[in-house]
């Protein structure tokens, strides 16, 4: 059996505004932590610190993509990366 790499990311949602069109929140990956700042109505994507950003930022544009209308303020998530960290 091959043995596909993964690695499982925590969502916190801190914040959500429809009118402005934004959510915020903390995402954790292993020892990895980043805030993050989605404007879904311009699609932009916004990840900080700048380290080990380039392993979360596309997995968590399609988190959120997918998730968008489901996401609470004070909520906990999780998704699968197809990826050790």
């Amino acid at each position: 059996m091959n043995y596909l790499p993964e690695t499982t990311a925590h969502v916190r949602i801190t914040k959500q505004c429809w009118r402005q069109g934004k959510i915020e929140g903390e995402v954790r990956a292993k020892a990895y932590e980043w805030q993050f700042q989605w404007c879904f109505r311009q699609g932009q994507l916004w990840v900080q610190p700048s380290l080990g950003r380039a392993l979360i930022l596309e997995p968590l544009s399609r988190f959120l993509e997918r998730n968008d209308y489901q996401l609470e303020p004070g909520s906990n998530y999780q998704f699968l990366l197809r990826e050790e960290i």
